[in-house]
């Protein structure tokens, strides 16, 4: 096979991996989701009330008043987005290191990793903002609020596009946006800590690919480390994006008007730790899922690449 149809090949399995590694994440753990973006809207504000008083304890009110229903609420967007930011975010990922590989005879460096997982992620954004939208808005629903419920994914859709327009599905674009550098550390000090672990296995075993020995406990390890990584410096974005994306009041007025509003609020009602809130459940739900998407998602591309070179 060319090479050119062999380098655009493996970028279609990297997209199938990561899609199927970011289906088996949320699956598996949409209910911390839950809790955190409600966590993350909740305030300080004196009017204010706190329903929850930490995870468990959210779990069990969201089981008792809402049922499985609530602790899965927004579940459909989430997955479908889920799903596709992974595919996507892989596919765009590596043929970005492929167009740096282009240009360099040797490894890339973490300024190269950096980069392409940062184009990957802003490119990601583009396409999946209004599906995180919809799953917050859906997560946020309880029997409390006064607002005509959505029934669901589409319906939420259209009644936004119908109530508030279509810009209003990009609400929280700019955090999204410098959640890229989520995405762009993660992926960075992944990278770094794998080429460890292979040096470290070559070294140890005397074999000369040491890529082949890595296995799943290596790749829980690298996804759970890289991720702890990212989400300690980046998690001020996530509280900021979730609560410009909450749905406005019965007035019609949103609850914050732009992220400077949020910032401003947030610092003067909660101090540093309201940009902080939901990050207990956020960890619950996201060192493991990241374990989770680099255990799948390398183990099918080693699937998805043994099968190929079959064929």
């Amino acid at each position: 096979m060319p090479a050119a149809l062999e380098s655009e090949k493996w970028k279609w399995e990297n997209a199938t991996a990561g899609a199927l590694a970011g289906f088996s994440t949320v699956a598996a753990l949409h209910p911390l989701d839950v809790v955190r973006t409600r966590f993350q809207v909740s305030n300080g504000r004196p009017s204010s009330s706190a329903l929850y008083r930490n995870t468990g304890h959210a779990i069990y009110s969201i089981a008792r008043t809402e049922g499985l229903r609530g602790l899965y609420a927004g579940f459909y967007p989430a997955v479908f987005g889920s799903t596709i930011s992974w595919g996507l975010y892989f596919f765009f990922y590596s043929r970005a290191k492929q167009r740096y590989l282009d240009g360099y005879e040797q490894q890339l460096g973490p300024r190269h990793h950096l980069a392409s997982a940062a184009e990957a992620g802003a490119l990601v954004c583009l396409f999946t903002n209004p599906i995180w939208l919809v799953k917050t808005r859906l997560q946020l629903q309880t029997p409390f609020h006064r607002s005509e419920p959505y029934s669901g994914f589409y319906d939420a859709l259209k009644t936004i596009i119908k109530e508030e327009g279509w810009r209003t599905l990009y609400k929280g674009m700019g955090p999204g946006l410098l959640l890229v550098t989520h995405g762009a550390i993660q992926f960075t000090v992944y990278e770094e800590l794998r080429k460890l672990a292979v040096h470290v296995k070559e070294e140890r075993t005397n074999h000369k690919d040491g890529d082949k020995l890595l296995n799943s406990i290596d790749y829980t390890i690298l996804g759970a480390s890289s991720k702890f990584a990212a989400i300690m410096l980046t998690y001020p974005y996530q509280v900021i994006r979730a609560r410009l994306q909450q749905r406005p009041s019965t007035d019609g007025r949103p609850v914050y008007s732009d992220s400077w509003h949020v910032v401003k609020e947030t610092a003067r009602f909660e101090g540093v730790r309201g940009f902080y809130r939901g990050i207990t459940s956020n960890f619950l739900k996201n060192i493991p899922a990241a374990s989770i998407t680099f255990v799948v998602y390398e183990n099918v591309l080693r699937l998805l690449r043994v099968h190929g070179s079959n064929t």
